[in-house]
């Protein structure tokens, strides 16, 4: 098994999207959304850019070192496909985000997802 501290940052977002990706989906069938439209509808409040900013914004005292030291790789490793709906900060933040979710889950530390998580997106459950 490789040592998850030599995984590159874009990869550690990679993974780190697609955890998000599955938490909202679980939030959002677990709060009883059951039509696609919907659930894609209210998905993309937590999955966009700027969204991902704002919940990087919630957590960002409550991250430890090690937290905050994926987060800085992440964020320092965005390339420049950067959405016309984001500013290049909310891209990067994003991506820092992503990171720190995709870390954790490689960790298995799946109790620090679902807190953070809840942390994250408080203003949007």
């Amino acid at each position: 098994m490789i040592d998850i501290s030599q995984i590159s940052a874009q990869a550690l977002a990679y993974l780190g999207d697609a955890v998000i990706e599955l938490m909202v989906r679980k939030r959002l069938v677990l709060m009883g959304l059951e039509k696609s439209g919907r659930l894609n509808a209210e998905a993309r409040k937590f999955v966009t850019a700027v969204a991902q900013n704002q919940a990087y914004l919630s957590i960002e005292n409550v991250l430890t070192e090690q937290e905050a030291d994926i987060f800085r790789r992440g964020k320092n490793s965005s390339h420049l496909n950067i959405p016309k709906s984001a500013s290049p900060l909310e891209y990067k933040n994003a991506t820092g985000l992503e990171a720190i979710f995709g870390y954790l889950h490689l960790k298995g530390d799946f109790q620090r997802i679902d807190e953070l998580f809840e942390l994250a997106y408080a203003n949007i459950l």
